[in-house]
């Protein structure tokens, strides 16, 4: 019995990490946004500083790639920034972290392990929403006109990012979404665990924690942050099979669902 119900949690997780990471092509290379979307380049990537480190090397890539016409990094200060700070730090003691912001982070370590830099930085973002609005107002501010946007965020947030995105922008906007990463839980004899190591993956109670926080979030209601609710966000549908996902979770980890924290809010979202 304990197999079974460590598995069922484990296959809930998975669900929720599926629907909130959300990948439109298989793999961020050219020969995918061709064979979807008759481009070889993007007109915009970003990566929003709310990411794990496995973000940082997914940009890096594109950047060497020339995925796109402009790299921009998002990402002021958030519920995620002291994470950022420390892990980078830790793992590379030569990048000074203290009273970056996540954009300065991450630029500092694409040009120093990576040999690359985004072209823009927006630092002045706390949360999805004015990630979004300070994104926008600055591209406009650089004239810088697009059709399609690579969006670039951790598996956690993804799909919360891309709802916020087409809230103010139209439906000529072709928005490609490629989660930084795509984690898979198992169980194994000491608990839960990853199938693989990811770059500067949140520990498992945590990741449980972030995933759990949006479907309250994306669920389009008076307690969401829908057209319904808050409007926060465009309309977002979740299938059955992720509300089962997450009220199965809830039996067991229903005390984790992160809060919004007021630090970090504005008129947009938090």
């Amino acid at each position: 019995m304990e197999n079974r119900t460590e598995g069922d949690i484990q296959t809930a997780i998975n669900t929720l990490g599926r629907f909130c990471g959300k990948r439109d092509i298989r793999t961020l290379d050219r020969d995918q946004l061709y064979d979807t979307y008759g481009i070889y380049k993007a007109d915009v990537m970003v990566l929003f500083g709310g990411s794990i480190l496995a973000g940082g090397d997914v940009f890096a890539k594109a950047i060497k790639d020339e995925l796109a016409e402009t790299f921009i990094i998002v990402g002021g200060a958030g519920h995620t920034t002291d994470t950022l700070r420390n892990r980078v730090h830790s793992e590379y003691p030569f990048i000074k972290t203290a009273g970056l912001t996540e954009a300065e982070i991450f630029q500092q370590y694409l040009q120093k392990v990576h040999n690359c830099q985004a072209d823009l930085l927006e630092t002045e973002s706390t949360n999805c929403g004015n990630n979004i609005t300070n994104l926008l107002s600055l591209l406009n501010e650089k004239h810088i006109h697009f059709q399609n946007i690579i969006l670039c965020q951790d598996e956690t947030m993804q799909a919360r990012m891309d709802a916020v995105l087409r809230k103010y922008t139209s439906d000529s906007v072709k928005i490609i979404n490629y989660a930084a990463y795509a984690a898979t839980v198992c169980a194994s004899q000491s608990g839960l665990t990853y199938t693989e190591d990811i770059h500067g993956m949140w520990d498992i109670d945590r990741y449980i924690e972030l995933l759990m926080g949006e479907i309250p979030r994306l669920t389009d209601d008076e307690n969401g942050y829908g057209p319904n609710g808050k409007r926060f966000l465009a309309h977002v549908e979740i299938p059955d099979k992720v509300r089962l996902a997450f009220e199965k979770l809830k039996t067991t980890y229903g005390k984790q669902v992160r809060e919004a924290n007021p630090l970090f809010a504005s008129k947009e979202t938090v």
